[in-house]
């Protein structure tokens, strides 16, 4: 089975290539099959959004489509400073992973040093006639007004977010260290994210 991911970030794709490639679905990218179009994100949640991206890669090209979309929620933070589903644009602008940087820990120093967030994911399949939907939630991490000097391309948050677990940088997580977080992580959802792409497919 073929299936193209509708997203332009290379760290989303990697992170699930691999598992799903193992159970015989073989992962197509958006520069695979040359489409370089601009979808408007109206949606105002992460599935909305994701569904949005899925059905407009989905009828263009013709093949099965995964959309991905992840709102940001701070704690204590005021309504109108909240992400949600605009974590890059900022004022109607797309920002880089430098400007991203910059802007949030602004923002942390604003509320004292660090910000307790979360991220919520939607995830969305559409095969041309249906779509399957799914959205899940990570644990929490704090988003602080300081930086590592290590970047993760495509996750510029992971330079000034703190990992709650071994309290460093998330971006400066060791192998080992990234690995008992994510068993942490998967003990608390109880869920592995290939997997649930996995099952809706065949549900599909």
């Amino acid at each position: 089975m073929e299936v193209l991911f509708a997203t332009t970030n290379p760290a989303k794709i990697n992170r699930y290539k691999e598992k799903l490639e193992k159970n015989g679905i073989k992962v197509l990218t958006l520069k695979d099959l040359d489409l370089n179009i601009e979808v408007e994100e109206t949606g105002k949640t992460a599935i909305e959004n994701a569904c949005i991206k899925a059905k407009t890669y989905g009828d263009i090209s013709k093949k099965i489509t995964i959309g991905l979309d992840t709102n940001l929620f701070f704690e204590n933070v005021k309504q109108e400073e909240q992400p949600a589903t605009h974590v890059r644009r900022v004022n109607g602008k797309v920002l880089t992973d430098e400007e991203m940087i910059k802007y949030y820990k602004n923002l942390a120093n604003k509320y004292g040093g660090k910000i307790t967030a979360k991220w919520v994911n939607g995830i969305a399949i559409y095969n041309g006639k249906e779509t399957k939907t799914y959205s899940y939630d990570k644990s929490k991490f704090y988003l602080t007004n300081k930086e590592t000097k290590n970047r993760i391309p495509g996750y510029p948050l992971e330079s000034i977010g703190i990992a709650p677990e071994f309290n460093k940088f998330i971006a400066d997580l060791n192998k080992e260290e990234i690995q008992e977080r994510e068993k942490i992580k998967a003990k608390n959802s109880n869920e592995n994210i290939a997997e649930i792409i996995c099952e809706l497919l065949k549900n599909m």
